[in-house]
């Protein structure tokens, strides 16, 4: 059996490339040959520089060492017994971190279909995040939405919320790259500003209305005060960006004085299987976003902005702690991983 080449964050700002036994699948397992992973830029850093408050529920999910990522794409190579689901050759998707090979449970891998690439597949973990949130915000055909940070997830929401039927799409981020790709994908408006300087044109775009849904998905705590002040009165405020420092966050009186809903989503909102109230499952979701990707609904491969070979890991993490600014997807590159 071959090894298996791994990212781990073994200390603060400290990445190891570390080499580990390959198991042969076991009853119901699959084994993975890994071929493209997407860097999850906010969550990482966050991880790898230590960045969070302490107190926090941080400190017990970045716990070194720690395995890196959770957006993976590959193919299987082999099946244990009772596999019946998946097949040698089949392309597939799942949580797995940054590593060259994957023997899991065949439940926790989702096959992808055609029309669909691996780069393209390895964002279904974070579209699912982001399409989660979009059901949790109970949009209406018409609502106007201001997304406040265009990474990943915000641009992904920016394509949910036309998909769904929103009349306006408000973009809002102090870089101008990101707001050429939010206007790419459908944001009918882009403001080079951040949250606490949008109020005055937000409320010129929408002739004093201000937005039904506003998404605050920076993670920057100091953003969280400003984005109330967007919404209209009995409107929605999504927090989706998993802030380093929620005891920052704060409530103003725009919260109580105009009756606002504040929704908080979380990767783990949606239940594992479906019942008769909830048929909205991660398999569920992701399905619908790569039938979207298939016609055309939605774009992830020209948010891709950066390939790397996973033996680069250590110098890709440190230019992000640096500066996160001119990047979007950033994947690494397995298929020629010896």
């Amino acid at each position: 059996m071959p090894e298996s080449l791994n990212i781990l964050f073994t200390a603060k700002e400290q990445v190891t490339l570390e080499r580990s036994p390959v198991a042969e699948p076991g009853p119901g397992e699959v084994l993975v040959r890994t071929t493209w992973t997407l860097v999850s830029t906010g969550t990482e850093c966050i991880c790898y520089g230590q960045l969070y408050e302490p107190g926090t529920h941080w400190e017990r999910y970045a716990r070194y060492p720690m395995a890196a990522g959770y957006s993976h794409a590959g193919v299987v190579e082999r099946i244990g017994p009772g596999v019946t689901d998946l097949a040698p050759g089949d392309r597939v998707a799942s949580f797995a971190s940054h590593r060259q090979w994957v023997c899991a449970p065949a439940g926790q891998f989702l096959r992808v279909p055609e029309g669909v690439s691996d780069e393209e597949a390895t964002f279904y973990a974070l579209a699912t995040v982001a399409q989660n949130a979009v059901r949790r915000a109970a949009h209406e055909m018409g609502d106007i939405v201001a997304v406040i940070g265009l990474g990943i997830l915000g641009q992904l929401v920016v394509q949910y919320a036309r998909v769904m039927g929103a009349w306006e799409v408000i973009a809002i981020d102090p870089s101008e790259t990101r707001l050429g790709m939010a206007a790419a994908h459908g944001a009918t408006h882009t403001l080079c500003c951040r949250a606490d300087a949008a109020r005055d044109a937000i409320a010129e775009i929408t002739r004093g209305r201000m937005a039904d849904v506003v998404y605050d998905v920076t993670g920057f705590p100091e953003a969280f005060a400003p984005a109330q002040r967007l919404a209209r009165r009995f409107g929605r405020l999504v927090l989706l960006g998993d802030s380093w420092a929620p005891s920052e966050q704060r409530l103003t009186q725009d919260f109580l004085w105009r009756g606002l809903q504040v929704i908080g989503a979380f990767s783990g909102d949606p239940p594992a299987t479906a019942d008769g109230h909830h048929f909205w499952t991660r398999p569920h979701m992701c399905q619908l976003f790569f039938d979207y990707l298939r016609r055309d609904q939605m774009r992830v491969r020209d948010l891709i902005t950066h390939r790397f070979h996973p033996e680069q890991a250590p110098e890709v993490y440190a230019m992000l702690l640096r500066d996160r600014s001119s990047t979007l997807g950033v994947l690494f590159d397995w298929r020629d991983v010896a």
